[in-house]
This record gives structure tokens, C-alpha cells and sequence, in this order.
């Protein structure tokens, strides 16, 4: 009797433990979505600042290059397609889109002098910097964030329960054009 006892106390023991690690494996997986979701989100506030920065940009360079319509219907339209993403990989190949876009935009703004002193186009391009500098730094966070997700959902006995409780991996935010990932050309 006595030993039966003492086996049924060790099986409850091992059942709650195993409750216990169950449930905090899934708070952790809930935790770390919620924190890819939070970073996502930080990064869509400085995605948006751009987004409404960029028709003043283009009007200002519209007034100086008004031959280069191409180039300045790339990048509105590339901001739109951005715009309207509705997943977070829509969302990050059109941002990848977008910042091809605008590098050609300065690209062309170069060939102008005197758009280059003009006071209003320099202080939006000031601003643009910024924000740019701010999306870095939120794609930099949200990559770290999602990098312990994917970990998480592909390590084991993570990935038992991932795929048990709907865990999925989530993109990261990388570089797609080749072309932004050649060396920069500097000549004197």
C-alpha cells in the first residue's frame, strides 16, 4: 500500500511538472510573439513617417527636375504599393521596393545644384535621414526579437509545441535588391 502511495505521488509530481512547463513554454511563445507584433508595430510609426514625408519630398523635387517623371512616379508609386501591404512580408518587400526608390530619387537630385541649396528640399532631406536612421534601428530591434522567435519555434521541444499551438516563423527584415549590397563607389 505504502509503495503505491509513493508511485502515484511521483506520477502526480511528474504530471504537474510537466503542467508547469507547459504552461510556461506557452507564455513564453505568447511573449515573444507579442514582442515581434510590439516591434513590427515600432517600426510601422517610423515606416508611416516616411510615408507622409515623401510627397512633400517629391514635390519639392518636382519644382527643380520636372523631367524626371519616371523617377518620381517610381517612388510614389513604390510608396503606395508600401502603403497598402496588408501581411508583414507585403509590407517588407514593398518597403525594400521603397528604399530602392528613393536612393534613386537623391541619385537625381545630385544632377541639381540648385535644388541641392534649396533650404526646404535640405531640411526634408534632414528629416528623411532621420527617419531612415529610426527604421534601421526599428528593423535592427524587430530581426532581434523575431531571431529568438524563429529560435524558439524551431528548437526542441519548442517546435512540438509550436506546431501543436499554431506558432509560426516570422520573416525578417532583410536586404532583397542586390544592388544594395554592392560597395558603394567613392572617386575623387
Amino acid at each position: 500500500m505504502k509503495g503505491l502511495i509513493i508511485v502515484v505521488a511521483a506520477v502526480v509530481v511528474i504530471i504537474v511538472a510537466f503542467l508547469i512547463w507547459l504552461a510556461a513554454s506557452y507564455n513564453g511563445f505568447v511573449k515573444l510573439r507579442n514582442k515581434t507584433e510590439e516591434a513590427f508595430s515600432a517600426m510601422d510609426v517610423s515606416l508611416k513617417k516616411r510615408y507622409d514625408l515623401i510627397p512633400n519630398f517629391v514635390e519639392t523635387v518636382k519644382g527643380y527636375a520636372s523631367h524626371e517623371k519616371e523617377t518620381l512616379q517610381k517612388v510614389i508609386q513604390a510608396r503606395n504599393m508600401a502603403m497598402t501591404a496588408t501581411t508583414p512580408e507585403d509590407r517588407i518587400a514593398g518597403d525594400n521596393v521603397l528604399t530602392g526608390t528613393l536612393r534613386s530619387l537623391f541619385a537625381v537630385s545630385e544632377n541639381y545644384p540648385d535644388l541641392k541649396a534649396n533650404a526646404n528640399f535640405m531640411d526634408l532631406q534632414n528629416q528623411l535621414s532621420r527617419i531612415e536612421e529610426e527604421i534601421a534601428g526599428s528593423r535592427r530591434y524587430y530581426n532581434g526579437v523575431v531571431n529568438r522567435y524563429n529560435t524558439k519555434t524551431e528548437m526542441f521541444p519548442g517546435n512540438i509545441l509550436a506546431s501543436i499551438f499554431g506558432f509560426k516563423r516570422k520573416p525578417l527584415y532583410e536586404v532583397q535588391d542586390s544592388k544594395e549590397r554592392e560597395n558603394i563607389k567613392v572617386s575623387f
